[in-house]
């Protein structure tokens, strides 16, 4: 969303020096913040049963019981804070450690809690059926102070929560649907490195919104379009441009595309590649390579399998991203055989000094060599890190050792 146009005015909230220090510290240690609104949709409508009191009552067992469920799930060590900032619900502020899964790990967060929140809220309140509306957004960095920050955070939560509120939701909505009308996005390449001959063999393309927005940054791009149900518009732009930028640079590398499974799934997908193909006849894509992203689930997706079949029919490659981090990525290596295995910066960071990360690089490896899979190696930041790829015979490398994404100038690269 523009800077310019975050007009939302919830409930102002002050937050106390030890949730500010809390927050502080963990973006200072590299990690995301976003701050999740669970509102409670009808909360008007049985509040009215309430007295003053019982109504307070009840937003602290609500407070109390997300808290619960949290303790006993796999998220215990994301939260930060919940609290009833917000007057219709909670405000919950979350530490996620990798950039990069962070929008899929807060959906699957809500995917798994909030059923269990209704459960335990149903077994307190059985005669009240409540209904939840979630929305979140991440902290940006790039704020005078930790406080503005939070509550620009919260006030576009709040907004993705609350879209039965139509002038704030469709400000959002009408935001992306002009960024993607206007095709206003750029893509910036970092480059893949060979380990054996030590020279470029692949760039990835990487994805910026609006220049000076806050759009720009990727993650509340990707965010903001998920929660408007506008991710496959957008990827499907990104694809548009990525073929430009080839035929613009005249590129003869291999390219990396990054791509949610739920737009891989979409049954429109193959025939909007058609076209693009058929209006950049030049694309050849032998040399095009669709990355399975995140750790979305293939599960559920019909035409996942079918569409996946297709585009290697068409002589694109598949990759799957990611691996090493979770369940999800070892569960889609094992449905469909990628091309290419990429393995994530969690195991890659610090491998030099770690004989577990490397018997796990290892083993990762053994499962490359068994699917005939090329590995790429993900997040090197260091040599002794390439110096361990190359030992263990590991295919490709990228980080920021040898390149920051940028232009696709191979002058910029620093290579051994």
């Amino acid at each position: 969303m523009r800077q310019n146009k975050l007009k939302y005015y919830p409930p102002k909230f002050v937050l106390r020096d030890p949730i500010l220090e809390g927050v502080y510290q963990a973006m200072t240690q590299g990690n995301q913040v976003a701050v999740v609104v669970i509102t409670i949709s009808n909360l008007r409508e049985f509040s009215q049963q309430f007295e003053p009191v019982q109504l307070k009552e009840y937003k602290s067992v609500l407070r109390e019981g997300f808290r619960e469920v949290v303790e006993h799930s796999p998220f215990r060590e994301d939260l930060l804070v919940v609290h009833d900032y917000y007057s219709e619900g909670l405000t919950i502020f979350l530490k996620i450690n990798d950039d990069k899964q962070s929008v899929v790990h807060i959906e699957k967060l809500i995917r798994i809690l909030l059923p269990k929140l209704e459960k335990y809220m149903f077994t307190k309140y059985p005669y009240f059926k409540q209904s939840f509306e979630v929305g979140y957004m991440f902290i940006e960095r790039n704020y005078s102070t930790t406080q503005e920050a939070l509550y620009t955070a919260q006030q576009q939560a709040v907004a993705m929560a609350e879209k039965r509120i139509q002038s704030r939701y469709i400000e959002t909505l009408l935001e992306m649907r002009e960024i993607i009308q206007k095709r206003d996005i750029s893509l910036l390449a970092q480059p893949i490195i060979d380990l054996s001959s030590n020279q470029i063999n692949a760039w990835e393309f990487l994805t910026r919104g609006p220049k000076g927005t806050a759009l720009e940054n990727p993650l509340q791009l990707f965010s903001l379009a998920r929660q408007s149900n506008l991710i496959y518009d957008l990827e499907l732009l990104v694809l548009e441009k990525s073929f430009q930028l080839i035929d613009a640079v005249g590129c003869v590398d291999d390219v990396f595309l990054n791509f949610t499974p739920i737009t891989l799934g979409n049954k429109r997908f193959i025939a909007g590649l058609d076209k693009l193909l058929t209006r950049h006849p030049d694309i050849d894509p032998k040399k095009m390579i669709f990355e399975v992203t995140e750790r979305d689930s293939i599960e559920g997706l019909n035409f996942f399998h079918d569409n996946i079949k297709q585009l290697r029919k068409k002589g694109f490659r598949i990759a799957v991203d990611d691996t090493g981090a979770g369940y999800s990525s070892l569960h889609t290596i094992s449905e469909i055989l990628p091309d290419i295995i990429k393995i994530d910066r969690s195991v890659i960071q610090d491998i030099d000094t770690s004989k577990v990360k490397e018997s796990m690089l290892k083993g990762l490896i053994l499962i490359a060599r068994e699917t005939g899979s090329l590995v790429v190696a993900e997040g090197i930041e260091k040599k002794e890190e390439a110096d361990v790829l190359k030992r263990n015979h590991v295919d490709l490398a990228q980080g920021y050792f040898y390149a920051k994404p940028g232009n696709m100038e191979k002058e910029r690269v620093a290579l051994l």
